[in-house]
């Protein structure tokens, strides 16, 4: 049990460290050309051309977003889906669940009627939390500004400025570049992994894989 937990707390403080802004110099090795498509050959894997309908604004101005919108898109639903599959993870008690339990919040065995569940019978907790989302994500637009048009405040996408813990001065230049890759990535696998367990949920037998794990 110690074990489980001491993992879970490892996952967390990953996904917080994630947070952290990358430094905007120059890194003084390979990692410096590092884009996060190298599996692809180095370039963004974008068939359907979907980061360049901004070219259309002469023609639909303001219809489709700029390429900087959709890189903090992906970056910010990639720690969503972090922090997602963490809880996921650490409360399931069947499986490869941790089981654990927030001493006072409902006991809802199924991941996906939880959060119905703290609504109903603790309305006012419930409440704090969305509070503290709305907080979240006011900063967080604040702090972007209107990428959408091509007006943000910042030049570096997902760098919101929040570092509490000092983490950005621990590390070299080239192992927030690293980092900042490996954020990139673990947030897309994330993503898969979240709607995997959704269509898993809604379709039985729809991820055989899962149906092993859970056993």
């Amino acid at each position: 049990a110690k074990m489980k937990t001491a993992a879970a707390l490892t996952a967390l403080l990953g996904s917080a460290a994630a947070f952290a802004p990358a430094t905007t110099g120059p890194a003084t090795t390979a990692l410096n050309v590092a884009t996060g498509f190298e599996e692809v050959g180095g370039e963004p894997w974008d068939p359907l051309g979907l980061a360049d309908l901004e070219d259309a604004a002469d023609t639909f101005p303001n219809m489709f977003p700029r390429k900087q919108f959709l890189q903090e898109a992906e970056i910010k639903h990639g720690r969503m889906a972090m922090l997602a599959w963490t809880g996921v993870w650490a409360t399931t008690s069947s499986g490869l669940g941790l089981g654990m339990h927030f001493p006072g919040a409902p006991v809802e065995p199924d991941w996906t009627k939880a959060l119905g569940a703290w609504a109903s019978e603790d309305p006012v907790g419930f409440g704090m939390i969305l509070l503290f989302i709305s907080i979240c994500e006011g900063e967080s637009v604040g702090h972007t500004g209107d990428n959408f048009r091509g007006m943000s405040t910042k030049d570096e996408p997902g760098n919101l400025n929040f570092d509490p813990w000092g983490l950005r001065g621990r590390l070299s230049a080239e192992q927030q570049a690293r980092y900042k890759i490996v954020e990139l990535k673990n947030g897309r696998a994330a993503m898969i992994a979240m709607a995997s367990l959704f269509a898993w949920k809604s379709i039985p037998g729809s991820v055989p894989i899962m149906d092993v794990l859970s056993s």
